[in-house]
């Protein structure tokens, strides 16, 4: 049997962080090496598997983010854009594969992480569940089958907490409905509607954002054209699934060639 893959963990008091390492401790193909949190954090010191609630495992977490990365064969990293951004620089000096799910990130953020790519593997998704990115596939696919006879928005409701929006999914579903009509994104996007906005253009792809509660993630597609309406949904009621994809995300990078990958890469989908 293969020797576990050695995984590390940014933010690694952060709600996905726990969850991320309490996945990797109860998996027999890969190992807690390394946990990090930014300098000055309270937790900083603390046994990481205290901090995710499965017991002491020996993993301290350090605020030394650059040592960790030294003497992991993979990071996983839920934090922010701007930390995602340093740490994708990192993972290329230190020769260390990264799989991020940080959501928010704009066109310099992914432009950070494509340069890290040419030198190791880099997976990002918006979202890393399977289901998610089973959706995107299909959004792809309807949008290419129907054309714009069929008007696209799509709705999205998260927890309180949640700082960005539309959610990354959200976006991630647009970009992947514009790509099967073979247009630009960006030309068609409408993320909010206020006021007297007139009539809703041919083309557009709209969105709604809602907030509230503990709601872990819901996405729905609508396609509505006359007379009917199609409507893909995915609902999230244990944010596990983020954590298990991207800990599978970091085993498929084993072995892997440098490259900007995605989760349908991992999953072997094709779109």
């Amino acid at each position: 049997m293969a020797n576990p893959l050695k995984i590390g963990v940014v933010g690694a008091s952060g709600r996905m962080g726990r969850m991320v390492i309490s996945i990797i401790a109860a998996a027999s193909d890969c190992e807690l090496a390394g946990a990090s949190e930014a300098p000055g954090s309270a937790h900083v010191g603390a046994d990481a598997g205290v901090l995710a609630g499965v017991g002491d495992n020996g993993v301290i977490v350090t605020g030394d983010t650059a040592a960790m990365f030294g003497g992991v064969e993979a990071v996983i990293d839920f934090t922010v854009p701007v930390a995602t951004m340093a740490h994708a620089q990192l993972a290329a000096e230190a020769n260390c594969a990264l799989v991020a799910g940080t959501t928010g990130l704009e066109e310099e953020h992914r432009a950070a992480l494509q340069a890290a790519a040419v030198a190791v593997p880099i997976v990002w998704a918006p979202n890393m569940s399977a289901g998610v990115n089973l959706l995107f596939a299909v959004t792809q696919q309807v949008a290419r089958a129907l054309g714009e006879d069929f008007d696209i928005e799509i709705l999205e409701m998260h927890h309180h907490h949640k700082i960005d929006a539309p959610s990354g999914t959200a976006l991630g579903l647009g970009q992947a409905a514009a790509a099967g009509r073979g247009v630009d994104f960006d030309a068609v996007k409408i993320l909010s509607r206020e006021g007297v906005t007139g009539e809703r253009k041919p083309g557009d792809i709209g969105f709604a954002t809602l907030r509230g509660g503990d709601v872990v993630g819901e996405h729905t597609v609508i396609f509505a054209g006359a007379g009917e309406r199609i409507e893909l949904s995915h609902r999230a009621t244990d944010r596990a699934i983020f954590a298990r994809g991207a800990v599978r995300a970091a085993l498929w990078t084993a072995g892997k060639p440098a490259g900007f990958y995605a989760m349908n890469d991992v999953l072997g989908l094709s779109i």
